[in-house]
């Protein structure tokens, strides 16, 4: 984990802006992808000196004004302006040993009673509880199993969705925004530091500093026994936690995904 984070996001996203993008004429040959920081600066109004400082870790709390005109020149949407604001903010660290992800025992009950597939998520993307029916939906929705590593190194989780690097980047912006400032939180080195030595896709990931919260979204399933299958998902905040999210798979109703749904009841009987 970055030290710097806030300079790292800067210098990983100067570079994703191409100098067409940004009306900087192009002259030359450039030995540097994207925005140079003299380019920046000069965008954003300040001096090349002062972001420089910025990228190297000397200045930590620019004024939102600065991190505004940043977010402009670095073309960032509304979440990953949001995160470079709080990389800024002036706020204090965290406890070296975070309390452990607990899911409250109303929670877990409700997991276990709903007619869909259902899971607990933590912050790092660790399952903690799941009902027989996500089980049904993926082995991999189990306690103690990592949503990014299965998708990262399974083979089998991999054949689930039809393009599962993007869906493995977008689990890679939900981890990126979950962590925020915090670089010191022990299960998250430990998580990147396994994946960065595993996968070269994650490293490459990892390295762009994208962010987006965990929300709402259509998942297009392949699964082996009933093949495609377009799920809904939700994702709801667990009131209480820190982050945790209680995460339910539903089909749109009398579809032919409600039908094969409805077919992996039986699986999910023997695994309950």
């Amino acid at each position: 984990m970055e030290d710097n984070q806030l300079g790292a996001f800067l210098r990983a996203r100067r570079e994703l802006v191409a100098p067409e993008e940004a009306g900087v004429p192009v002259t030359g040959v450039r030995r540097v992808p994207g925005l140079r920081r003299e380019e920046v600066a000069m965008l954003a109004g300040i001096s090349a000196d002062y972001y420089l400082r910025l990228e190297r870790g000397r200045d930590r709390h620019p004024s939102v004004q600065v991190l505004e005109s940043l977010a402009r020149v670095l073309h960032l949407d509304d979440d990953s302006r949001a995160y470079l604001l709080g990389l800024a903010a002036d706020k204090p660290r965290r406890a070296r040993r975070p309390r452990p992800e607990r899911v409250p025992a109303g929670t877990a009950k409700l997991v276990a009673l709903l007619p869909l597939p259902a899971f607990v998520e933590g912050r790092r993307l660790d399952v903690l509880a799941a009902n027989p029916l996500a089980q049904a939906l993926s082995p991999r929705l189990a306690p103690g199993r990592n949503r990014l590593r299965d998708l990262l190194l399974d083979p089998a989780e991999q054949a689930m969705f039809p393009d599962w690097e993007a869906g493995a980047a977008m689990l890679v912006a939900h981890l990126r925004e979950a962590a925020g400032a915090d670089a010191s939180d022990p299960r998250l080195i430990e998580l990147v530091g396994e994946l960065s030595v595993a996968s070269p896709l994650f490293r490459r990931l990892w390295a762009r500093h994208d962010v987006r919260p965990r929300t709402a979204a259509t998942v297009p399933f392949r699964h082996p026994l009933v093949g495609d299958l377009p799920l809904n998902r939700e994702k709801l905040l667990v009131t209480g936690t820190d982050g945790i999210v209680l995460v339910v798979y539903h089909p749109d109703p009398a579809t032919d995904a409600a039908d094969k749904l409805a077919l992996l009841g039986p699986l999910a009987a023997t695994l309950g």
